[in-house]
């Protein structure tokens, strides 16, 4: 594999799949025919993962989900790197393909509102919106937004008893909430589980960091640090680098 054209591909979907054994072997068989590498989860919720090989490989394996109908267009994002990232390949069956623990938290019954890179820096700057780090507090001291808050969670597992706190605490569940993670899929189950408890306005920003990194321009942008990123890279800066 050419280091020089190395492209990563971070991808989800949520749908409903049913024989994942077999599932699993097909995905595990084109992507080793491909030559990729990186780790693919199975759910009986949907597909979840992050691989990377050559620019044309990604673009076959972009095609292939597509046809069986595991792709979501708006996330599926990609970006390059010198090395690969990734030392093998995995596909691997998992109860969620992103853990909240928390069956309130369904994101093909109910999310939050989504909302475009190039509609976010408006939405954060408004003074009555609660800007809300979904991931956890390693990946919030590395790069985060402008006045965003992280509820101090090292597990997004822990994220449900953190909502159960802003109840108890008496907020105002009509208060906009506008929260953000990697790419996007924290952020769909974070944002069902609120919406699931009676919070009213709860929006999300749509393929996240990596999304907002990739549509907005440095110059304008909001976001401060750099971003972390689950394989080897460690983490990326605002040109996805």
């Amino acid at each position: 594999m050419n280091a020089k054209l190395i492209q990563v591909a971070a991808f989800y979907k949520f749908i409903e799949l049913k024989d994942l054994p077999k599932i699993q072997k097909v995905v595990f068989k084109f992507l080793s025919s491909k030559n990729i590498f990186g780790t693919v989860l199975l759910a009986d919720e949907g597909i979840n993962g992050t691989v990377a090989g050559t620019k044309k490989s990604i673009k076959s394996f972009h095609s292939f989900l597509d046809q069986n109908n595991l792709l979501s267009t708006a996330n599926f994002k990609t970006s390059f790197c010198q090395e690969n990232p990734f030392p093998r390949l995995k596909v691997k069956l998992k109860n969620e393909i992103v853990s909240i623990g928390n069956k309130l938290a369904n994101p093909e019954k109910i999310i939050g509102e989504y909302v475009q890179p190039e509609d976010w820096n408006n939405l954060i700057s408004q003074e009555d919106v609660l800007v809300l780090d979904t991931r956890n507090t390693y990946e919030f001291s590395i790069g985060t937004f402008k006045k965003s808050i992280q509820p101090e969670t090292t597990n997004f597992r822990e994220f449900p008893d953190w909502v159960d706190g802003l109840e108890a605490s008496g907020i105002d569940k009509n208060n906009k909430v506008a929260m953000f993670c990697t790419g996007g899929i924290r952020c769909e189950k974070a944002s069902s589980l609120m919406k699931a408890k009676g919070f009213k306005n709860i929006y999300h920003l749509q393929g996240g960091i990596l999304n907002y990194l990739e549509k907005v321009d440095e110059k304008n942008s909001l976001w401060q640090g750099e971003c972390f990123v689950f394989d080897d890279r460690v983490a990326l800066n605002h040109n996805l680098e």
